[in-house]
């Protein structure tokens, strides 16, 4: 709000040619044009008791709320002393002037109505980090060595390793905790495969949600739930000769149930927008190989894995919410 150098009385004085009347104190009135001289001679009075008082300078900011006289902008050369008024604020920038660089970044509403700038982008937050995802990252380390160790030694050892962990119908009759284990720490198609990159993006994500042990234990639920569902039936089928006996030594090992597990789940925490394409594009990538009938077993191990995934959301919901709400997962 700005002050008039007037006051009522004296502007009905004015218009009816009347002089003003004195001040209260009996002092003449101002003449036209002084009062902003008035005005700098009582800050520099105010200025010079708060010197004189240290008492007053705890109590001075107070009269930061009171409204200031909109004076002259101060000539060139003026240092910006007590009594020299700032120049007049310019449309846009009211409300503006008290946003700090923190309020602007974290994209809270400051105090003259202004919603600052959102958060800028992270984009090394998409793959895990030792100290955010332990579980992603350690567990991408050990696939990226055995995922060397399969590209250098003899194929003809690969071949007897990848069958010892393989999770057919016989080794898991005979040593199940093993080779449900063991088929996970193998990538099939290397680390170039496409499911090693979704599992990089997917496990991270899902991880920085809802935390390291419950993300372990979501790829754990569709690796071992898909294998059971994908290779009981088999088994069912050679007892009832609808299959051979060769049946029971299909290889089957990797990583492709657990990360579309993870999937299924992550897509319970997203938006919409990014939750829908997220699931039709990945199943997508198994339409083709339903329909040329390749490896149907896979294949339908990987719909069952992410109906799995989809079947969790309101426990990876409730362990999201869990999370945000901890003062320990606040601080980090």
């Amino acid at each position: 709000m700005e002050r008039t150098a007037t006051t009522d009385g004296a502007a009905s004085s004015a218009s009816s040619g009347v002089p003003p009347a004195a001040g209260a104190n009996g002092a003449p009135p101002l003449a036209p044009g002084k009062s902003a001289d008035r005005d700098a001679g009582a800050g520099a009075r105010a200025g010079a008791a708060v010197d004189a008082d240290p008492g007053l300078a705890q109590v001075a900011h107070l009269l930061d709320g009171m409204p200031r006289q909109r004076g002259r902008v101060p000539d060139a050369g003026t240092d910006g002393a007590v009594g020299t008024a700032a120049p007049p604020e310019t449309e846009g920038t009211r409300g503006t002037a008290h946003i700090t660089p923190a309020a602007r970044l974290d994209g809270r509403r400051g105090p003259g109505g202004f919603a600052g700038t959102r958060r800028a982008l992270r984009p090394w937050r998409l793959l895990p980090d030792p100290t955010g995802t332990p579980f992603t990252f350690g567990y991408a380390a050990v696939l990226a060595v055995t995922s060397l160790v399969a590209r250098c030694v003899d194929p003809a050892l690969m071949n007897v390793l990848y069958q010892g962990s393989s999770t057919d119908v016989a080794h898991l009759v005979r040593t199940p905790l093993l080779v449900l284990t063991s088929s996970a720490l193998w990538v099939a198609g290397g680390i170039a495969s496409p499911y090693a990159l979704c599992f990089l993006l997917v496990l991270t994500a899902l991880e920085r949600r809802v935390g390291g042990l419950r993300t372990a234990g979501v790829f754990l639920f569709g690796h071992v739930l898909a294998t059971l569902a994908t290779e009981v039936p088999v088994g069912l089928a050679v007892l009832g000769g609808l299959l051979p006996d060769s049946s029971l030594h299909r290889l089957d090992y990797g990583i492709s149930f657990g990360v579309a597990a993870g999937v299924g789940a992550l897509s319970g925490l997203l938006a919409p927008w990014l939750r829908w394409p997220l699931l039709l594009g990945f199943l997508g990538m198994q339409v083709p190989d339903l329909i040329a009938y390749t490896d149907p077993m896979t294949s339908s191990g990987h719909l069952i894995s992410v109906g799995l995934g989809a079947a969790s959301w309101p426990v990876v919901r409730r362990w999201a919410r869990a999370r945000v709400q901890s003062p320990a997962a606040a601080t980090a």
